[in-house]
This record gives structure tokens, sequence and C-alpha cells, in this order.
């Protein structure tokens, strides 16, 4: 098995919704784009595969070792590392933006409260919105690209629609994700998230985030309208994320428990339909 076919693997088995959207992508681009996305995978969940923080500096720095070519030994020997650097050298894409992902991540591996919006929308603009960015290079063969307010608002978006249905989730690890400003100002204590306590104080707050997230999701819309047709497939996540945003909003189920999300072939076809719309 290639490196790229082992990075789009990965994908599938580590982050579906980011692998479903890459289906609808030219084929010369996917790769690319794949390779790109597994990393941020592996990269995502390193938390969940360490005994602690420590261990979790470890993995990063291998990664920002890879990265700035300061690796030991041969990195091309791990297949998900070829892959990228195989995509950064064909399209001449920044390291440097995936080193501040890496940066960015670090504040996974401790628990820590998100402090405030400001710093959760730098958080998942050194994320989600990243990749964003960069998949709209990769489809512009590396080209720089503007995309106005495409890739930032809509990779917001999709940060806080993914963290509010892993609400319970990461409550239940002693952690907490979303903007912990907001939810302070709706008289929640901490000791009641992490005790899996619902209330109307957290209930509001998580509707106000809800709020955020559809303006941003409204933004990125506009936007992607504006891009380039070649464009657009980069941000075929959109009626995934929208699907998702909407189901919790209308759901009224506790804010711990665990979502349901559609099957796979209703999000290819949303994706299918909306890349066909897009054109």
């Amino acid at each position: 098995m290639d490196s790229f076919a082992h990075a789009a693997q990965a994908l599938r088995a580590s982050d579906r919704d980011r692998y479903l959207a890459t289906l609808v992508l030219p084929a010369t681009a996917r790769d690319g784009v794949t390779a790109l996305l597994a990393f941020n995978a592996d990269v995502a969940a390193i938390r969940e595969r360490v005994s602690g923080p420590a261990p979790g500096e470890i993995r990063l720095q291998w990664w920002s070792d890879a990265l700035s070519g300061d690796g030991h030994g041969a990195v091309e020997q791990n297949p998900l590392a070829d892959a990228l650097l195989k995509t950064l050298k064909r399209y001449g894409l920044p390291s440097g933006t995936l080193l501040r992902l890496i940066g960015a991540r670090r504040f996974d591996l401790y628990d820590d409260p998100m402090p405030d919006l400001e710093s959760f929308e730098g958080y998942a603009g050194e994320t989600a919105s990243t990749l964003l960015q960069l998949a709209a290079m990769i489809l512009n063969e590396g080209a720089p690209v503007e995309t106005g307010d495409a890739a930032g608002h809509l990779g917001v978006a999709q940060a806080m629609t993914g963290h509010l249905r892993a609400f319970g989730l990461f409550a239940s690890q002693g952690r907490i994700m979303l903007p912990w400003s907001i939810l302070e100002a709706n008289g929640v204590r901490e000791r009641e998230v992490f005790s899996g306590t619902d209330s109307e104080g957290l209930r509001e707050a998580l509707a106000q985030i809800a709020e955020l997230a559809q303006g941003h999701l409204d933004t990125a819309r506009t936007a992607i309208a504006e891009l380039p047709l070649s464009l657009r497939p980069a941000f075929a996540i959109l009626p995934v994320i929208e699907a998702q945003l909407r189901r919790w909003r209308a759901s009224g189920a506790s804010p711990f428990a665990v979502p349901v999300d559609e099957a796979d072939w209703r999000k290819i076809a949303r994706v299918a339909w909306w890349a066909l719309r897009a054109k």
C-alpha cells in the first residue's frame, strides 16, 4: 500500500466526515487534500493515544521536526508523514502554517478550559480553518488563494458544531473546549459540567454558542458562493456541518447525550448535491 492509500485509509477510519467530503474533489487533488487531513486527524487524536501531556508533547514535537526537516531517521518510513511531505513539496505549501496547527493542538493535551470566545476562534482558525485554506490552495495547484471569509468562518462553525456535539464526551474527560466565559456568564459552574448536571443556564449558554456557529455558517456560505468554481469543492463539508448543527439545535436532548448522527449515505448525498449545485 502506498503512502497516499494509507492516508486515505487512516482518514476514513479516524475522521469520517472529512473523508466523505473528499469524495467530490477532483481526482488530481484528492490525494494531496487527503494527506493533509490525515495528518490533522493523527495530530488531533494524540491525546487519546498517550498517557499524559509529556508523551503527547513528544509526539507533537516529532511532527514539528518532520515538517522542519529536523526529523531523526527516515521520516518517510511513516506513511502519513511521507504523504504529507510529498504534498507540501508538490504544491509548495507553507510548512509554517502546519507548525502553527501543531502549536494550537498543544492545548488539547491539557485540561485547562477554553477561556473565551476570542481564544476559541483563534484555536479554530489555526486548526479547522487552516485545513480549508490549504485545501483550496491544493485545488489551485499550490498558488496562493484569497478565500475571503470562506475558510475562516467555516472553520469556526465546524469547530463550534463539533464541540457542541462532543460536549458530554469532553465533560466526562474533565475538559471544557467551548468558551468558558459564555458558560460562566450564564451561571454555569465547572463542577456542574464535570458531574453531568443539566441546567437552564447551561442550555442557554450552549444555545448562544449554537447561534454563533449558525452566524459563521451563514457568512461562510455567502463567501463560498463568491469563490471561483474550481475552489468550491474544498468547502464541500459545509452541508454536513449545517445538518449536524440543525439536528443539535432541534433535538432538545441533554447537552451531555451522545448526538445521533446521519448515516454515511445521507452525508454523501448531501455533499454530492451541494457540489453539483455549487458548479
